[in-house]
Order: C-alpha cells, then structure tokens, then sequence
C-alpha cells in the first residue's frame, strides 16, 4: 500500500472515529467520551496497533488542521449577534484578557523553569492557554515546536474544561459572565464549548475572552520572547 492511500484512509478513519464518538457524546454525556478526549485516544492506538507513522497518518490529514481557523472565527457569529452584552462588561473583559494572558504566559514558563525543563519545552508551554490556530503563530515567533505546541494546548483545555465546574464551586463562583470568561481564557476552544452547554452568555463571553487572548498573545510573543529568553 501507497503512503497516498494510507494516507487517504488514515483521513477516513479519523472523521468516522470522529462522528461516532459524537453520536456516543450526544447519548451519554460523560467526559471521557467527549470527541477531544476520546478521539484522539482511539487514533492514538489504532496508529500504535497497526504501526502507522505520524508522517503517513498526518499526509493527508494536514487539512483538517488547516480547518481550525476557520473554525475558531466562526465563534464570531454569537459574539456579533451579542454585542450588547460586550458593550456592558468591556472594561472588565479588557482587563481580565490582558491578565491572563500574562498570567498563563508568565507561570507556565516560570514553572518549566523551576522543573529545569528545556527551553523549547518551555517556549511551547508558553502559549498553551490560548486555541491552537493563535498558538501556533504565536510560538513560531518564540520558538516552540508545533507538535509540542498542539499536545500542550489539547492538554490545558481538556484539563481545565474538567476541573472548571468544580474550581467555580470550591471559589462560590455563580455569576455566568465570570465563568464564561475563565473557560475562555484558560481552557480555549474546549472550555467555550463547555461554557455554552451551561448557558448562551457564558458561551458568548467565552468565545469573546478566546479570541482576544489568542491575538493578544501573539502580538506580544515577540516581546515576551526577547524579555524572558533574549534578555535573560
């Protein structure tokens, strides 16, 4: 067999894995079956099983990646159709995206640090809390690898889409708007699909929080690339 079909196959596997693990997601809510989670653990054991390379699976699979920008700007549509709510609360969403992201940016490459974790471990951590399309742009300028990048942003967003209900319930936070906001900035594209089961202005903050920490991220990737690790 051809890496062209393998290739080929190895596509049609993940998008059938894909929408069955959706069926199964719709029928019985649970978090290990979510599509983010589960998917990926199928695919991973199937290449494993039947000793695919990651250079034959991804051969013509390379589009759907491609398909996470647009994806991540059709999040738009809500928060266009929500300006209202934006207008309202712009100073305390202004305010609460610009600390994130220095927060997510700062602790997680101060915490590889600590751990004495190679710097390219490090510059990928750095900008594992915003979706991956602005991820990878924003590591391309600091210098991460695009793989570790991907795993590291699937990683946080699984993660805190799991612990955010129970974050929000041991801090007694109730009001909606506030938890749209932490989905959206610490758990991206996983945590605004969790913000919108719980309600659509949760949703909407989320998207909105998403987007604006990704472009903030990478527009200040150079900066923060020249004060931690040229400067350093």
């Amino acid at each position: 067999m051809n890496d062209f079909v393998l290739s080929v196959l190895c596509l049609a596997a993940t998008l059938l894995i894909y929408f069955a693990n959706k069926r199964l997601y719709r029928r019985w809510h649970r978090l290990l079956l979510m599509p983010l989670v589960m998917t990926p653990m199928v695919l991973v054991a199937l290449l494993v099983v039947t000793h695919i390379s990651w250079q034959d699976y991804i051969g013509e699979s390379r589009w759907l990646l491609w398909l996470l920008g647009p994806a991540t700007l059709a999040f738009a549509v809500p928060v266009y159709e929500n300006t209202a709510i934006i207008r309202r609360h712009w100073l305390s969403l202004t305010a609460g995206v610009i600390t994130a992201t220095l927060v997510a940016i700062c602790s997680s490459v101060w915490l590889a640090r600590l751990l004495t974790l190679p710097e390219e471990i490090q510059r990928s951590l750095a900008v594992r809390s915003i979706t991956t399309p602005f991820a990878l742009a924003a590591a391309e300028q600091l210098g991460g690898k695009p793989d570790l990048v991907a795993l590291f942003v699937v990683i946080t967003g699984v993660f805190g889409m799991a612990v955010g209900d129970l974050l929000f319930l041991r801090l007694a936070i109730k009001q909606g708007m506030a938890k749209g906001a932490g989905f959206g900035a610490a758990s991206h594209g996983a945590g605004t699909a969790r913000a919108y089961e719980l309600g659509p202005q949760e949703g909407v903050v989320s998207s909105l929080v998403m987007m604006l920490s990704g472009v903030l991220t990478v527009v200040i990737a150079p900066i923060v690339g020249h004060i931690m690790w040229v400067s350093a």
